[in-house]
């Protein structure tokens, strides 16, 4: 039962940032690298701060800001200094990792002895792991709420249009520049959250561990997208969360069949490939199954 909470805890807070990487994969259709930097220092900035006295509410606060001047950087490299957004990502994804030591000094930080959001009162009073599931549930609302209310306004409207069709958007007079440095501000911003609260619930932060990031959600995004097929916008934001969860549940499954874990980014990428080819599949055999059908009726 324990590693059953375990796993739901762990997707919720992983499902934080595959919403952050939804609103510039799916809405903005940028294949953003920067998050395999901008994970690690949300969490090197939150244990940072820890460190240096900060509340835990504070550090977390402070690592979302981390998070979103990283993306920032990179839609200013790619709107301003017209370098291919892919690379600009990279760039600062590399440029994160030479950030991230000099925030924790060193490539490790441990928080052991440290308050973190998990050790408060209420939160350290419930069952084993039910501390993680609590927390998750709280900021993956207020997180999704403050999105689907973001896109319904006008400004979430231009955003919107900015990812449909850039072009359309500029002749309504949207700057699409504007749009998506915003996109990536905050969608950074939310993996550098994402990072910093993964750091208190394992109760470190490595310079390492951002490396798989960006498949892991990725595989939250098109998971919650094949179980539940044709949503709207509000709905897929909440598919990627339970997609999340599925995805832990996955991982888990495969972990107790005996598969090692040092091959985690292995088997996230095996996952990931089948469930992104699950829909090509599923066309293929209902064509020949349709095929087949017809030609034994023509028998």
């Amino acid at each position: 039962m324990s590693i059953i909470v375990s796993a739901i805890g762990q997707g919720l807070t992983w499902g934080i940032v595959g919403i952050g990487l939804f609103l510039t994969f799916r809405i903005l259709d940028f294949p953003d690298m920067t998050v395999e930097g901008t994970f690690p220092m949300g969490a090197a900035a939150c244990v940072a701060a820890i460190y240096s006295g900060a509340s835990p509410l504070v550090a977390t606060l402070i690592a979302f800001l981390a998070g979103m001047l990283a993306g920032l950087v990179t839609g200013l490299l790619y709107t301003k200094g017209k370098i291919p957004v892919l690379l600009a990502g990279i760039l600062v994804m590399t440029a994160a990792y030479s950030i991230n030591l000099r925030i924790m000094g060193r490539a490790n930080l441990s928080l052991f002895g440290k308050p973190t959001m998990l050790k408060n009162h209420f939160l350290a009073s419930l069952p084993p792991y039910f501390d993680s599931v609590v927390l998750g549930i709280v900021v993956v609302i207020i997180v999704t709420a403050l999105i689907i209310y973001f896109l319904q306004t006008n400004l979430g409207q231009a955003f919107i249009a900015t990812g449909d069709n850039p072009n359309m958007a500029r002749s309504l007079g949207i700057s699409t520049d504007g749009m998506q440095i915003m996109g990536l501000g905050v969608s950074n911003g939310l993996i550098g959250l994402g990072g910093a609260l993964v750091a208190q619930n394992n109760g470190f932060a490595d310079v390492n561990m951002g490396i798989g990031v960006i498949v892991v959600a990725l595989a939250s995004i098109i998971i919650g997208e094949v179980v539940f097929g044709d949503l709207t916008m509000n709905q897929r934001l909440i598919a990627v969360t339970i997609g999340s969860i599925f995805y832990r549940f996955v991982i888990l499954i495969v972990l107790k069949l005996g598969f090692n874990a040092n091959d985690l980014n292995l088997i996230s990428a095996i996952v990931l490939a089948i469930f992104m080819m699950l829909p090509v599949l599923e066309n293929r055999f209902r064509i020949r199954h349709t095929l087949a059908k017809g030609m034994t009726k023509h028998d």
